[in-house]
């Protein structure tokens, strides 16, 4: 099958893939990339309203270089891996400082900017400036484990190496733009995770998981770990329509955005009084939650905190008093904003 591979793809592209995301209907490298980084780990139909409100805001990467980090995260709040959107941003101010404001045009170049690895700068490389560079993203590691069999977990270095040579040999001689989003549409339509649809395959009839009935077990899954689980105790610091923010440090998790403070181990009435030096009335228990990391899950209880008036000084420059009302384009971590949005109404209001 290896012969007539891209051809078969580029066939059924044709028909019946997408031709309507709104990021293939440019060339520029700015919106694709755009489009690439947000799509990692993120579903097409998730990403297409943050994919433009993100053009409408910074329209040019000379926008987005010279925009604080704070609005960067703000837009990008609820999307997660807050790693992506600082990596944007710096790889933005690096296209504006280190190559007068032109997007580098090949692959290897584009793999140099921060946060950029080799599959997203070969697909930007191919779809803008037709490069025969091949891509190696999840939709297409999962193509190639069925359709020539190949076991392993794709993660491990000796079988993500057998992928990226095969990659490369099933590159056709010319349109390597449309032949990988043949890839991408193929993996993410018909060649899903679940429940693949092999009857409307065009590789159904070369295919070794669909010969051997093994298209539930390729490609090998991540060998499984019971995640270790964490606890925060988070604290919603309210007074006057507003609460208490801390600006988390720039790397790790939830980097540079604002989250609720955490009052640990110690009790919350206490630490709110040596925090804010005033003596707060009872903190009451809302409701809790759970959120999933990469690699651990933390258990969150919320407690709530009402002041009759902020106070006059916080603990240092790095907290913040956040209007309730003006919450939408606060950079927020996903669960910081669900907390915040189901808060109850104050004391005495409806």
């Amino acid at each position: 099958m290896k012969q007539d591979f891209a051809a078969r793809l580029m066939t059924w592209q044709a028909e019946h893939g997408r031709h309507d995301l709104p990021w293939q209907q440019t060339r520029d490298p700015y919106r694709v990339w755009l489009s690439e980084i947000m799509l990692q780990q993120t579903r097409v139909e998730t990403v297409i309203p943050y994919y433009q409100r993100f053009l409408e805001r910074f329209p040019r990467i000379a926008d987005l270089a010279a925009a604080p980090q704070e609005a960067v995260l703000g837009l990008w709040s609820g999307l997660g891996y807050y790693a992506r959107a600082r990596n944007l941003h710096a790889a933005a101010q690096a296209v504006v400082a280190e190559h007068g404001g032109q997007f580098p045009r090949s692959a290897a170049e584009i793999a140099g900017l921060p946060g950029i690895g080799r599959s997203t700068a070969a697909a930007i490389a191919a779809f803008c400036f037709d490069e025969r560079v091949p891509i190696l993203d999840g939709n297409v590691k999962r193509v190639l484990c069925r359709a020539f069999g190949i076991e392993g977990f794709p993660g491990e270095r000796a079988v993500e190496q057998r992928l990226w040579a095969l990659a490369g040999e099933l590159l056709p001689p010319a349109g390597v733009g449309r032949y990988i989003q043949a890839q991408m549409d193929l993996g993410a339509t018909l060649c899903t995770r679940s429940n693949p649809a092999c009857t409307r395959c065009p590789l159904a009839d070369g295919c070794v998981a669909l010969r051997d009935g093994r298209t539930a077990e390729l490609p090998t899954a991540r060998p499984r770990k019971t995640p270790p689980r964490r606890a925060s105790s988070m604290v919603v610091i309210r007074a006057d329509g507003a609460v208490l923010l801390e600006r988390r440090p720039p790397a790790g998790i939830w980097g540079g955005l604002l989250a609720l403070p955490e009052s640990g181990a110690r009790d919350v009435a206490d630490w709110v009084g040596a925090y804010l030096g005033i003596k707060p009335g009872a903190p009451v228990a809302l409701p809790a939650l759970t959120h999933a990391f990469t690699h651990f899950v933390l258990d969150i209880q919320p407690w709530l905190v009402e002041l009759d008036a902020p106070p006059t000084a916080v603990h240092d420059g790095t907290w913040y008093w956040q209007n309730l009302d003006q919450l939408a384009e606060a950079p927020l971590p996903t669960p910081v904003r669900a907390i915040l949005n189901a808060l109850p109404p104050p004391a005495g209001r409806v």
